[in-house]
């Protein structure tokens, strides 16, 4: 029993993010320095910095691969209010249960009111879009299919709702353009030697 204890606790210590502290100074003679310890006295320009994988850093490369190429092309973004309480929680536990990170826009003001009737056509909230596509909100089931038609998974790790919301989803990568070809094109009626 206590063993097991034991192995636990180490093991909760070993997977937990190392954090440590790093400083930058300029010495006396003008150098800059780094060390993990602090700097001598007279030294100038210090600045403390944490180093380590923080979660912070790490929560959006937890997501599963597809989830992360999904976020990149298409975002989801939710627009919900107040008055939609049910409703809006329910679509944010179905994005939260399939770990998929969207931006929350509370229509609360006249101007939020005038961009969701641009986006959408008129004021109805919840309202989402996908990748900027408006998706009609009649069911879940509804929803699941365009999730299903974006590329993200129908399930990812637990993270927390307000982790969701607030990844930082890198932008898509621009489309190549295509490669020009440098060939000469042969005219057709030019013989072609055989070996």
């Amino acid at each position: 029993m206590y063993a097991d204890r034991l192995i636990v606790i180490l093991s909760i210590i070993a997977s937990a993010p190392v954090m440590a502290q790093a400083y930058r100074w300029v010495d006396k003679d003008g150098r800059v320095n780094y060390s993990q310890t602090q700097p001598p006295e007279g030294a100038t320009n210090v600045q403390k910095k944490a180093i380590g994988g923080g979660p912070a850093a790490s929560e959006y490369s937890t997501l599963p691969y597809a989830t992360q190429v999904a976020a990149r092309n298409f975002p989801v973004m939710l627009y919900t209010a107040p008055q939609c309480a049910a409703q809006c929680d329910e679509v944010r536990s179905h994005l939260a249960g399939r770990a998929i990170p969207f931006k929350e826009v509370s229509v609360t003001n006249q101007e939020r009111v005038e961009d969701l009737k641009r986006i959408s056509g008129r004021g109805d909230v919840p309202a989402l879009t996908i990748g900027g596509q408006l998706h009609a909100m009649s069911t879940l089931e509804a929803l699941a299919r365009a999730l299903d038609d974006a590329g993200y998974p129908r399930a990812g790790p637990r993270l927390p709702m307000e982790a969701l919301r607030k990844l930082d989803v890198p932008k898509p990568v621009p489309e190549r353009e295509e490669i020009k070809s440098t060939a000469t094109k042969l005219p057709d009626d030019v013989p072609l030697e055989k070996d």
